[in-house]
């Protein structure tokens, strides 16, 4: 997670800096060294599973869960599992969430299987599916066949490049309405795309993000499991490379001097948390356009098509210079945020289905890759 200046000013005003130099400021600027790596190694397998799978789990996910076991033990097939270790049991009671980030994995996959000229046969849910939420029964069989006519994806080419970007947006700098029509134009698996850059529209949803925003935070047992995925440190990413990362020479340096750890997070009168609120507020506050999918129905299929609509979305995003982050907390179903729920659907599909799917875009700055677990301990039977 990278600084912007208010962040910076937060940790200079809590007098966290220390002097560059020593050993103390040595240990500061570390960074994780194997988070980062399964970007490096993507596509360099000499199995075409392998190969497609080390794609596949560069793709966004909530609270970067990376919730996808793969059993490579049918020659040919991949099936895939949802890993149940790594699911989200009060910010996403049902699933749903977690459910779209396997569907960003699928598309991912088949795009990958693609630039090998192998074309894939998905059946989801083979052994069925509950819509209480996801199970020891596999999410998909995936079947791979080279095919000569195989038709590459021109947004694979852009996969490296892609970002969930949680920094400020630039408010002095609009989003073209037409940039619009590109993002909608990639959508192909059923889902409707809206999206806005109206100034009006945009405030009022900065608005309601922001309070959906407020209520997780402030709901005990909702923001107690985003901290428990806080991994504050490049020895915590490197270990865990997972969930809610904090790198970078101030985080390091806040976390040895002991001014951010998840007590400290936990804490509504502590400096670092009213801070920290401040500075994800200045993600919803600084929107200058939101985008989102609806789809008629709810069902885990659908739910699957969604996350394929959702990747090409963001991927599209990138290709335009677009800063993209989901700001899905209003369309989370535990009873606290059945108000801004209402509001979001009623707002953004009033004749009826489901709002999936909600982000931000604007301009921001670059931002790094998120970390990833080795596509080795993603696979089942090894």
């Amino acid at each position: 997670m990278n600084l912007t200046r208010r962040k910076m000013i937060f940790l200079v005003g809590g007098g966290a800096v220390v002097a560059a130099g020593s050993a103390f400021g040595y240990a500061a600027t570390r960074t994780p060294q194997t988070a980062h790596l399964p970007w490096d190694l993507a596509g360099k397998y000499s199995d075409p599973r392998m190969r497609a799978l080390s794609w596949a789990l560069l793709a966004p996910n909530p609270h970067n869960r990376q919730p996808w076991l793969a059993d490579l033990s049918e020659d040919g097939i991949i099936t895939l599992h949802a890993d149940r270790d790594r699911m989200l049991p009060h910010t996403d009671p049902f699933n749903r969430q977690i459910t779209i980030g396997l569907g960003c994995f699928l598309e991912l996959l088949r795009m990958a299987a693609a630039e090998d000229g192998l074309h894939i046969e998905t059946a989801l849910f083979p052994q069925g599916s509950s819509a209480a939420g996801l199970d020891q029964r596999p999410v998909a069989r995936i079947a791979f066949a080279s095919d000569p006519a195989v038709v590459r994806d021109p947004l694979f080419a852009l996969v490296p490049d892609r970002r969930s970007n949680k920094e400020p947006f630039d408010v002095d700098r609009p989003v073209a309405p037409a940039l619009l029509s590109e993002l909608a134009a990639v959508v192909r698996s059923g889902a409707q795309f809206g999206g806005t850059v109206d100034p009006t529209e945009v405030h009022d949803l900065r608005l309601l993000t922001r309070e959906a925003l407020r209520i997780e935070v402030e709901t005990p047992h909702t923001y107690q499991e985003s901290v428990d995925l806080f991994r504050i440190g490049h020895h915590e990413v490197d270990a865990n490379p997972d969930g809610i990362d904090f790198t970078g020479p101030l985080f390091e340096t806040l976390r040895l001097t002991g001014q951010f750890n998840r007590e400290a997070a936990l804490d509504p009168t502590n400096f670092a948390y009213k801070s920290g609120l401040d500075a994800v507020f200045a993600n919803t506050d600084t929107a200058m356009g939101h985008v989102w999918l609806v789809t008629n129905d709810n069902s885990r299929e659908t739910q699957i098509a969604t996350g394929a609509d959702w990747l090409r979305v963001n991927i599209a995003a990138t290709a335009t210079g677009l800063g993209f982050q989901p700001l899905s907390q209003a369309l989370q179903e535990f009873p606290e945020m059945a108000e801004p729920f209402r509001q979001v659907h009623e707002r953004l599909a009033p004749e009826g289905g489901t709002v999936q799917m909600l982000s931000r875009i604007g301009y921001g700055p670059q931002v790094g890759k998120s970390p990833r677990w080795p596509l080795e301990s993603r696979i089942m039977n090894v």
